[in-house]
């Protein structure tokens, strides 16, 4: 089932957060901690496990309707286990700012319509949990006021995304401006890092140095669909308590203006002769997020 729309799940990297080390909490075969709640290291691997068999299956199966033998890089989802951990503690954080703000969240999102957009099978646990995370996504976007907009916010989203390859670098704070169009994807984005925030305060979150980084799960409109990123707001030297980025050097050439009018779409599945293809360049005249959720 191809999915129509995509709501935008851009946050802004400014949730303060302790590191492992730093509140006691070491036990190296805990992932994560938020609150009472803790994923173990294992419990992630056997997620991540879950994605590559359940993937290579699905590409075997694929490819071997035309007679052509896979190799191994074809048979590897890119999904890492830094994702799964990513996926993990947003998704709890987002439960309790929903419950705690008594915010309403729709039942918009299955698996099945993720499924060409994550490269990733529907049967997977892991593409389960993301179409949880978009309809508590959905909820927290529509339902937050919007943030105020600074250069701080613009250029954590407009990093976060150039880090996929998916957009070019480089860009000066009023090229990436101009590029987002009235930036309201981005106001309403600062606003569920905050509210992510405070929840992350006082769940004390905290995470293994075995992992770089969390980060928000993500998405992005380009050419040829959604591109999946993640904006970090914790690492492992410790917390991230400032979004402040270097603007970096102008660029010959300004970039084209964003429709903030034109939603973001979903494409046709991906194609399994290349499930591990780059990411075209962000679409210049499609805005960074939709403003409507998938439905069927």
């Amino acid at each position: 089932m191809r999915a129509r729309r995509l709501i935008a799940a851009a946050s802004v990297a400014a949730l303060a957060v302790l590191s492992l080390a730093a509140c006691g909490r070491t036990a190296p075969d805990v992932a994560a901690y938020v609150g009472d709640a803790t994923w173990s290291t294992e419990r992630v691997d056997a997620i991540y496990d879950d994605v590559q068999a359940d993937f290579g299956e699905a590409v075997r199966q694929e490819l071997g309707r035309t007679g052509v033998s896979p190799s191994p890089e074809q048979l590897r989802s890119t999904v890492t286990r830094q994702d799964v951990l990513n996926l993990l503690v947003s998704l709890e954080l987002g439960k309790r700012v929903v419950a705690e703000k008594n915010l309403q969240v729709a039942d918009n999102v299955s698996a099945t319509q993720l499924e060409s957009v994550l490269r990733v099978p529907a049967t997977t646990e892991y593409t389960r949990l993301w179409s949880e995370w978009i309809d508590i996504l959905e909820a927290l976007n529509a339902q937050l006021p919007p943030a105020e907009l600074s250069d701080d916010s613009v250029m954590a989203v407009y990093h976060a995304i150039a880090e996929t390859g998916a957009i070019d670098s480089g860009l000066s704070v009023a090229e990436v401006r101009q590029a987002f169009g009235d930036g309201g994807f981005v106001r309403s984005a600062t606003a569920v890092s905050v509210a992510l925030q405070e929840e992350a305060e006082r769940a004390d979150v905290s995470v293994n140095p075995r992992f770089r980084s969390l980060g928000v799960p993500s998405f992005v409109s380009g050419p040829q669909g959604p591109i999946v990123y993640a904006l970090p707001y914790v690492d492992e030297a410790g917390p991230v308590t400032d979004i402040s980025t270097p603007e970096p050097p102008q660029s010959s050439e300004p970039a084209e203006p964003v429709d903030p009018n034109d939603p973001a779409g979903v494409t046709e599945p991906v194609d399994p002769n290349a499930p591990n293809a780059p990411a075209e360049p962000v679409d210049p005249n499609a805005p960074a997020g939709a403003t409507e959720p998938v439905r069927n």
